[in-house]
């Protein structure tokens, strides 16, 4: 599993011209499955999500996380971030997920990310979306989590 974190002052996210979701300060995580991802690896990433002390307290330092701040999190299904270019220039996804199996573990994510009691809100599994949003710093971490190292 993959995961772009990137902390926002907010974001939106609309398809087919339709808002969709709307977030205020926070995170929006683009996140991608990979194929052989379980549930461990879900709850890795969601736990990685929450706790991740990102945010800055009073001396500037980044000691809160996105549950400490009360933020929310605008969760993107993204399976380019499997796609593998080192050969030719159209990258290949042969270790993306397939479809089905993807969206039950991306609605997996969701789900931990709000049992943790973190606001998470989601685009359109598969479908063409457009966000907009405005980074925070910019804070961009990428995670990556496998059957190996969750």
């Amino acid at each position: 599993m993959k995961a772009v974190v990137q902390r926002v002052k907010s974001a939106s996210l609309t398809v087919d011209g339709k808002l969709i979701s709307e977030t205020g300060a926070g995170l929006v995580v683009y996140l991608g499955v990979g194929r052989g991802d379980t549930e461990k690896e879900c709850e890795t990433t969601a736990r990685k999500i929450c706790n991740m002390r990102i945010f800055e307290d009073g001396a500037g330092k980044m000691n809160f996380s996105v549950k400490d701040t009360g933020g929310e999190v605008l969760l993107v299904s993204q399976f380019t971030l499997y796609g593998d270019a080192r050969k030719g220039n159209r990258p290949n996804f042969t270790e993306a997920e397939l479809p089905d199996r993807a969206e039950k573990l991306y609605l997996s994510v969701r789900d931990m990310i709000a049992s943790e009691g973190v606001s998470v809100k989601t685009g359109v599994f598969g479908a063409d979306m457009k966000i907009n949003q405005i980074n925070d710093g910019p804070v961009t971490i990428l995670l990556e989590f496998s059957a190996s190292n969750a």
